[in-house]
């Protein structure tokens, strides 16, 4: 007997819990031209014969081409990778103009730099769904030393280290804590004449990280922010990805997953170009970012469970509209949760940290949340000089 059908979002949010690699399979068409697709849907059948399966949507534009050819090839994506992924992922008709191969023993495409790769005839191809299951002849295969792959997971990509390694290398998390204890006094100072909480944050890969904390908010609460985090997904964090080129602009969007619609996609495109106009950030008030406040909290103390993730994805997208409003009129006063700026590295290029004031004691005009943004850059500018 059968039960009540399966929503469609909620199954796709379930399987997401389950994290999969991530595979590019390649073929040489019937016109002679390379083709190519990224699947997340690859497995291993049988050893004995040796078999591989993997599951293309039956209205894949790249799969038709693909299944006039003999054979193909699964290319395992390495974690340094992503953008050969993202290429594709996408729909352009030409994908290996801009990715280095060679031909695997079949002639199929083999993708230089993957962690693994599978030459493959094709045995068989039946529907299942939605999909198709394609079953492989496995032909010859290698992998590469000490390449990790990269991992698709809730909607984002990512590393794995496994326990018996030496872990991957991220940012340096010391330095940045080093670097805002040096700023403490002039936090400090910032904090005492705008009568509010200064804050440092760092971005650690997909996260951002509170560093440090001065002063106290207009309702005096204790600085307990400090070592909370939350995704670095869009509408979060936008001056760390504003300066960072098209490819940081697009993961940042992409790591919002479904919580984000079209329109507050392009929305979220037209805050990167106001943020870069203005050189610093501002974020409305509201109840809901009181909420998102709390879920930072529960999302740090959970050691970031991927639950507590998508509720904050899902909050903040929910008020979109509050980040890097588009509208900031000279005499209206506005509540505002926080506005920050950047602190450069001593080149100027890169941003190392975030400088915010959070917990203003009044709503602020155009006019005066500018007047504070120069003032908080100002001190950003000292930071910056600290070694």
């Amino acid at each position: 007997m059968s039960g009540p059908p399966i929503d469609p979002r909620r199954f796709r949010g379930v399987m997401g819990s389950f994290p999969t690699g991530v595979a590019v399979v390649s073929a040489i068409d019937a016109d002679g031209l390379p083709t190519g697709m990224a699947i997340g849907s690859f497995v291993s059948v049988s050893l004995d014969p040796p078999l591989i399966a993997f599951y293309p949507t039956v209205d894949s534009r790249s799969f038709a081409r693909m299944r006039t050819a003999r054979s193909f090839c699964v290319n395992v994506i390495g974690a340094h990778q992503e953008a050969v992924c993202r290429i594709f992922a996408s729909s352009s008709q030409d994908k290996f103009s801009d990715v280095d191969w060679e031909p695997a023993p079949s002639g199929a495409p083999r993708i230089v730099g993957s962690a693994a790769w599978i030459d493959c005839d094709f045995a068989s191809i039946s529907p299942a769904g939605d999909h198709y299951h394609v079953l492989g002849r496995v032909r010859d295969l290698d992998a590469a030393d000490g390449t990790l792959p990269l991992v698709f997971f809730q909607g984002g990509y990512g590393r794995f280290s496994p326990a018996s390694m030496v872990a991957i290398p991220e940012p340096d998390v010391i330095g940045y804590l080093q670097h805002a204890d040096l700023a403490r006094g002039e936090m400090e100072s910032l904090a005492t004449e705008l009568g509010a909480e200064s804050l440092t944050t760092a971005a650690v890969d997909d996260e951002l990280i509170i560093v440090a904390g001065a002063g106290a908010s207009s309702a005096g609460t204790p600085r307990t922010r400090v070592g909370q985090r939350c995704p670095l997904a869009a509408p979060l964090g936008a001056l760390f990805v504003a300066f960072g080129g098209a490819e940081a602009e697009r993961t940042w969007i992409e790591r919002a997953g479904q919580t984000l619609t079209e329109p507050q996609r392009e929305a979220c495109r037209d805050m990167l170009v106001r943020v870069r106009e203005r050189g610093w950030s501002v974020t409305l008030a509201s109840q809901t970012q009181l909420d998102l406040e709390r879920s930072y909290r529960d999302y740090t103390a959970s050691n970031r469970a991927p639950d507590h993730a998508e509720r904050i994805r899902a909050l903040s997208a929910s008020v979109t509209d509050q980040y890097e409003p588009a509208e900031l009129q000279a005499d209206r006063p506005v509540a505002v949760r926080m506005i920050s700026v950047p602190v450069f590295d001593d080149d100027g290029g890169a941003i190392r940290l975030l400088l915010s004031i959070w917990g203003l004691p009044k709503p602020l005009t155009g006019t005066q949340i500018e007047s504070c943004a120069a003032r908080l850059a100002q001190s950003a500018s000292r930071i910056a000089a600290i070694r």
